[in-house]
């Protein structure tokens, strides 16, 4: 089984506390209320957010996936650090065991934060992943936590 590893890093304009309560404590409300055209719906399966917490995220019809579960393995609010595993769906390619992902938010200059996200892809028995195969998804988390970050700049307010 081979693994590769990717990490990416960008900086925000809002605070590590604001970013890790939308992103990871409430992301099953402001996903799909912020990205409704690609996801439908985020539904616990099991537990409350803690770790060992089951998630299921789930696309819309526009989506090249449709569902993707993902396990909380640790989570740390003061440290607003994250690492969660997605453990079953079609966002694994076919290709994939499974995604590990490790979310940390930075503090940054007097308003902002970094995002460091390392994700660890675990490939099948004989199947090689190419970097092509993951660049979609890289992407899409990317995106979802700049449109995040937008919505958060529009509203000073919410998640203080």
């Amino acid at each position: 089984m081979g693994v590769i590893k990717v990490y990416q890093s960008f900086r925000t304009q809002v605070t590590p506390d604001r970013m890790f309560k939308a992103l990871i404590l409430d992301s099953h409300n402001i996903c799909p209320q912020l990205m409704f055209s690609s996801i439908e719906s985020i539904q616990f399966l099991q537990g409350n957010g803690k770790p060992g917490t089951i998630k299921q995220l789930n696309f819309t019809q526009a989506s090249p996936f449709t569902y993707v579960k993902h396990r909380i393995d640790a989570i740390d609010e003061e440290k607003h650090m994250c690492r969660y595993t997605f453990i079953e769906g079609d966002a694994l390619m076919d290709k994939l065991d499974q995604i590990i992902y490790e979310v940390k938010f930075e503090p940054y200059g007097f308003q902002g934060c970094v995002c460091n996200i390392t994700s660890e892809y675990y490939a099948k028995e004989n199947v090689e992943i190419k970097e092509q195969d993951i660049e979609h998804g890289k992407d899409r988390a990317v995106g979802m936590y700049e449109v995040v970050e937008a919505y958060l700049l529009a509203h000073p307010r919410a998640y203080t």
